[in-house]
């Protein structure tokens, strides 16, 4: 049988309760409405399988809510019969904060409901202290508010790298960091009075390639995120797998065979030792290729001809290629999507990647869809997966 869309939308959420039929029904339409609109009603109802009276309540609430509005002007079908006031999201109204916590800064940013970065900074981190690394990202979300005042807040998403606990709101560990047990979602909610979210930065871009991106329609995704930290995520019917305490994903240590690299557990030849930036830039200095530990600047430099640079870039593409293809064979997912700098800006970084992968699944691997913004949708997307799967129940305070 050919899956449709309303199967999509509909078959991978429990009916239980009439509450969670009504939360699960509000997050349906919410979710139809991202993908299609501006829609009318009634196409919602034909996508959802739910009853048009059933589509028109819940309408009616999520844009009591503010989720939603109608357009101004109505529509008629085929220039004949009644015509029917399409529904979208409203973005001009909330935004949700997002903090992706990297090694060298911290990026907080605003997103509008449909994902896009409203407002954006980066924070170099003065030194990595949690407690001074988390108040200076609620500070710079509270400037970023100050300038738009017309917009409110829905709550924060936290996305960071290593091992982090979704359900306490905790990093676990971060070995680059220095971080153990850091209670995220304690001390940001104490210090914004906002809801806050916190997952790792792999499972939080499957959620929002999932939702804004090409991953949209997937019936099962793999995430691979390949910068100063190496993980992945994988998501199969709309649920994204987190294992016990949330450590599903963690790869950085799997053995690359013929790997030279010293990692930070004491072992040679890590995935992470070898395919982090740390790395890349350490051999573009001693290439001659430039004197930063900026990834950026090997790339710009391989964008204005540098050879050295484009095939350090090429090669760490095509290790990371390896990865792809191992993690391939082993979840078989109907979608790859790479976060890399190399696959995100060349083609030929990934042409690369997709042949080390395996030309028979080469077109099942696709680059971010965020090349710009990827750190800020990381961070935002936690909270707008929150929103999306829960609608009447997301940040009520707010509302």
């Amino acid at each position: 049988m050919p899956r449709t869309a309303a199967s999509t939308l509909v078959s991978p959420v429990p009916r239980a309760a009439d509450s969670d039929r009504r939360r699960t029904s509000a997050s349906v339409v919410l979710r139809s409405v991202l993908e299609h609109g501006p829609v009318a009603r009634s196409t919602v109802a034909r996508l959802t399988g739910l009853s048009p009276a059933a589509v028109t309540e819940h309408c009616a609430r999520l844009a009591g809510l503010g989720l939603l509005r109608e357009e101004a002007a109505p529509r008629r079908s085929n220039g004949v019969g009644r015509p029917h006031v399409p529904v979208d999201l409203d973005t001009g109204r909330f935004v949700v904060g997002g903090v992706h916590v990297a090694v060298p800064y911290t990026t907080v940013a605003l997103l509008d409901l449909r994902g896009r970065v409203v407002a954006r900074r980066e924070l170099k981190h003065e030194r990595p202290d949690p407690h001074r690394v988390l108040a200076r990202a609620a500070d710079g979300l509270a400037a970023l508010l100050a300038r738009a005042p017309d917009r409110r807040p829905l709550g924060i998403g936290v996305a960071a790298g290593g091992w982090v606990d979704r359900e306490s709101g905790t990093v676990v560990e971060h070995e680059l960091l220095g971080w153990r047990e850091v209670p995220v979602r304690e001390l940001l909610e104490d210090r914004t009075g906002l809801p806050v979210h916190v997952d790792g930065h792999a499972r939080a871009l499957v959620s929002g390639e999932r939702l804004f991106g090409r991953a949209r329609g997937s019936r099962s995704v793999l995430h691979l995120f390949v910068g100063n930290m190496v993980d992945a995520a994988f998501a199969t019917n709309d649920e994204v797998h987190h294992g016990p305490r949330s450590q599903a994903g963690a790869i950085a240590h799997l053995p690359v065979p013929g790997g030279t690299e010293r990692c930070v557990c004491g072992r040679t030849g890590c995935l992470q030792a070898e395919l982090s930036e740390r790395t890349l830039c350490r051999r573009a200095r001693a290439a001659g290729v430039t004197d930063s530990g900026n990834p950026m600047h090997v790339v710009a430099a391989a964008a204005a001809g540098d050879a050295v640079a484009r095939r350090l870039l090429v090669e760490r593409a095509r290790a990371t290629g390896r990865a792809a293809g191992l993690l391939l064979d082993v979840l078989n997912p109907e979608t790859v999507v790479v976060t890399e700098v190399g696959a995100m800006r060349f083609d030929d970084c990934l042409a690369a990647l997709r042949e080390a992968a395996g030309k028979r699944r080469a077109a099942s691997v696709v680059p971010t869809s965020f090349p710009d913004s990827v750190l800020a949708v990381a961070g935002g997307s936690v909270m707008l997966d929150v929103l999306f799967r829960d609608p009447l129940g997301a940040s009520p305070e707010a509302i």
